[in-house]
Protein backbone atom coordinates (compact mmCIF):
# COMPACT_ATOMS: atom_id res chain seq x y z
CA UNK A 1 0.00 0.00 0.00
CA UNK A 2 1.42 3.28 -0.74
CA UNK A 3 -0.21 5.14 2.49
CA UNK A 4 -2.24 4.74 5.57
CA UNK A 5 -4.71 6.93 4.34
CA UNK A 6 -5.12 5.23 1.00
CA UNK A 7 -5.24 1.85 2.99
CA UNK A 8 -8.46 3.35 5.34
CA UNK A 9 -10.12 4.40 2.13
CA UNK A 10 -9.48 1.11 0.47
CA UNK A 11 -10.32 -1.06 3.14
CA UNK A 12 -14.03 -2.68 3.10
CA UNK A 13 -15.58 -5.40 5.03
CA UNK A 14 -15.39 -8.27 2.78
CA UNK A 15 -18.42 -10.98 3.42
CA UNK A 16 -17.48 -13.19 0.65
CA UNK A 17 -14.15 -15.30 -0.66
CA UNK A 18 -12.67 -17.46 -3.02
CA UNK A 19 -11.58 -21.28 -2.10
CA UNK A 20 -7.67 -20.18 -2.22
CA UNK A 21 -6.05 -20.78 1.25
CA UNK A 22 -3.65 -18.38 2.95
CA UNK A 23 -0.36 -18.89 2.54
CA UNK A 24 1.34 -19.49 5.97
CA UNK A 25 3.45 -16.41 5.05
CA UNK A 26 0.56 -14.35 5.26
CA UNK A 27 -1.28 -15.72 8.38
CA UNK A 28 2.16 -14.87 9.93
CA UNK A 29 1.85 -11.21 8.86
CA UNK A 30 -1.78 -11.04 10.11
CA UNK A 31 -0.30 -12.25 13.30
CA UNK A 32 2.57 -9.99 13.88
CA UNK A 33 0.39 -7.12 13.20
CA UNK A 34 -2.03 -8.17 15.44
CA UNK A 35 0.46 -8.19 18.04
CA UNK A 36 2.28 -4.98 17.08
CA UNK A 37 -0.84 -3.71 18.37
CA UNK A 38 -0.80 -0.41 20.68
CA UNK A 39 -1.91 -1.71 24.50
CA UNK A 40 -2.62 0.20 27.25
CA UNK A 41 0.57 0.24 29.81
CA UNK A 42 2.07 -1.97 27.24
CA UNK A 43 -0.10 -5.22 28.97
CA UNK A 44 -0.90 -7.09 25.70
CA UNK A 45 -4.32 -7.89 27.61
CA UNK A 46 -5.34 -10.52 24.37
CA UNK A 47 -4.66 -13.89 23.01
CA UNK A 48 -5.73 -15.50 18.94
CA UNK A 49 -6.73 -18.58 18.27
CA UNK A 50 -6.42 -18.73 14.30
CA UNK A 51 -8.50 -21.41 12.94
CA UNK A 52 -8.31 -22.43 9.28
CA UNK A 53 -10.28 -26.02 10.04
CA UNK A 54 -13.95 -25.96 7.60
CA UNK A 55 -16.16 -27.45 10.10
CA UNK A 56 -14.68 -25.60 12.86
CA UNK A 57 -15.40 -22.11 10.83
CA UNK A 58 -19.17 -23.76 9.85
CA UNK A 59 -19.77 -24.31 13.67
CA UNK A 60 -18.40 -20.82 14.65
CA UNK A 61 -20.51 -19.35 11.92
CA UNK A 62 -23.79 -20.34 14.00
CA UNK A 63 -22.86 -18.77 16.47
CA UNK A 64 -25.05 -15.57 16.25
CA UNK A 65 -28.40 -15.20 14.63
CA UNK A 66 -27.23 -12.48 12.18
CA UNK A 67 -24.14 -11.14 11.02
CA UNK A 68 -21.78 -14.36 11.37
CA UNK A 69 -22.69 -17.32 8.65
CA UNK A 70 -20.21 -15.87 5.84
CA UNK A 71 -17.28 -17.00 7.83
CA UNK A 72 -18.61 -20.96 6.91
CA UNK A 73 -17.26 -19.50 3.45
CA UNK A 74 -13.66 -18.08 4.68
CA UNK A 75 -10.37 -19.88 4.59
CA UNK A 76 -9.70 -18.64 8.02
CA UNK A 77 -10.71 -17.44 11.61
CA UNK A 78 -8.56 -14.95 14.13
CA UNK A 79 -10.70 -15.08 16.79
CA UNK A 80 -9.57 -12.06 19.31
CA UNK A 81 -9.94 -13.11 22.84
CA UNK A 82 -9.41 -10.45 25.88
CA UNK A 83 -7.89 -10.82 29.18
CA UNK A 84 -9.53 -9.22 32.08
CA UNK A 85 -7.11 -10.01 34.49
CA UNK A 86 -4.20 -8.42 32.69
CA UNK A 87 -6.00 -5.43 31.91
CA UNK A 88 -9.08 -3.05 32.99
CA UNK A 89 -9.39 -1.68 29.21
CA UNK A 90 -9.03 -5.34 27.68
CA UNK A 91 -12.06 -4.37 25.72
CA UNK A 92 -10.19 -1.95 23.68
CA UNK A 93 -6.67 -3.41 23.58
CA UNK A 94 -8.68 -6.76 22.08
CA UNK A 95 -10.20 -3.80 19.35
CA UNK A 96 -7.09 -1.98 18.21
CA UNK A 97 -5.53 -5.62 17.79
CA UNK A 98 -8.75 -6.47 15.90
CA UNK A 99 -8.51 -3.23 13.74
CA UNK A 100 -4.81 -3.63 12.74
CA UNK A 101 -5.66 -7.03 11.83
CA UNK A 102 -8.19 -5.75 9.59
CA UNK A 103 -5.72 -3.44 7.97
CA UNK A 104 -2.90 -5.53 7.65
CA UNK A 105 -5.66 -8.36 5.97
CA UNK A 106 -6.27 -5.21 2.91
CA UNK A 107 -2.46 -4.26 2.81
CA UNK A 108 -1.67 -7.91 1.89
CA UNK A 109 -4.50 -7.56 -0.90
CA UNK A 110 -6.71 -9.57 1.34
CA UNK A 111 -10.52 -9.32 2.48
CA UNK A 112 -11.41 -9.31 6.17
CA UNK A 113 -14.48 -8.79 8.07
CA UNK A 114 -14.73 -8.47 11.96
CA UNK A 115 -17.55 -10.39 13.48
CA UNK A 116 -18.59 -8.93 17.38
CA UNK A 117 -18.78 -11.84 20.14
CA UNK A 118 -19.57 -9.34 22.97
CA UNK A 119 -22.93 -8.67 23.74
CA UNK A 120 -23.99 -10.56 20.99
CA UNK A 121 -26.47 -14.17 21.31
CA UNK A 122 -27.22 -17.15 19.37
CA UNK A 123 -30.54 -18.44 17.72
CA UNK A 124 -31.31 -19.81 21.46
CA UNK A 125 -30.33 -17.22 23.50
CA UNK A 126 -27.00 -18.24 24.02
CA UNK A 127 -24.30 -15.93 24.67
CA UNK A 128 -21.60 -15.96 21.34
CA UNK A 129 -19.00 -15.86 23.86
CA UNK A 130 -19.43 -18.83 25.67
CA UNK A 131 -20.53 -20.94 22.30
CA UNK A 132 -16.64 -19.78 20.68
CA UNK A 133 -15.27 -20.13 24.44
CA UNK A 134 -16.77 -24.42 24.24
CA UNK A 135 -15.41 -24.59 20.96
CA UNK A 136 -12.32 -23.37 21.09
CA UNK A 137 -11.20 -24.42 24.95
CA UNK A 138 -11.15 -21.15 25.87
CA UNK A 139 -10.57 -21.15 29.29
CA UNK A 140 -13.19 -19.03 31.34
CA UNK A 141 -11.19 -16.47 32.89
CA UNK A 142 -10.57 -15.00 29.17
CA UNK A 143 -13.67 -13.23 26.94
CA UNK A 144 -14.03 -13.77 23.44
CA UNK A 145 -14.31 -10.46 22.12
CA UNK A 146 -14.85 -10.92 18.30
CA UNK A 147 -13.82 -13.07 15.40
CA UNK A 148 -12.22 -11.96 12.08
CA UNK A 149 -12.90 -13.99 8.81
CA UNK A 150 -10.18 -13.62 6.39
CA UNK A 151 -9.47 -14.87 3.29
CA UNK A 152 -9.21 -13.81 -0.75
CA UNK A 153 -11.28 -11.45 -2.08
CA UNK A 154 -14.46 -13.12 -3.68
CA UNK A 155 -15.99 -10.13 -5.16
CA UNK A 156 -15.29 -6.24 -5.50
CA UNK A 157 -16.17 -3.57 -3.16
CA UNK A 158 -16.29 -0.19 -4.03
CA UNK A 159 -13.67 2.43 -2.12
CA UNK A 160 -15.36 4.45 0.96
CA UNK A 161 -17.31 7.16 -0.77
CA UNK A 162 -15.54 10.32 1.49
CA UNK A 163 -19.28 12.65 0.57
CA UNK A 164 -20.68 10.20 2.84
CA UNK A 165 -17.77 11.80 5.78
CA UNK A 166 -19.89 13.13 8.26
CA UNK A 167 -18.13 16.04 9.37
CA UNK A 168 -21.22 17.23 11.52
CA UNK A 169 -19.92 14.73 14.11
CA UNK A 170 -16.42 16.83 14.54
CA UNK A 171 -16.48 19.51 17.08
CA UNK A 172 -14.02 21.94 17.84
CA UNK A 173 -12.90 22.82 21.35
CA UNK A 174 -16.10 21.98 22.98
CA UNK A 175 -19.43 19.88 22.02
CA UNK A 176 -21.17 23.52 21.65
CA UNK A 177 -18.61 24.33 18.49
Amino acid sequence: MENFSELVRLRRSMRKFTDEPLTPEQVEHLLKAALMAPSSKGKHAWHFVVVDDKEMLEELSRTKTVGSDFLAGAPLAVVVVGDPQESDVWVEDASVATTILLYEAEDLGLGACWIQLRNRFSAEGTPSADIVRSLLHIPETLEPVAMVAVGHKGMERKPFNEDRLLWERVHVGTMDS
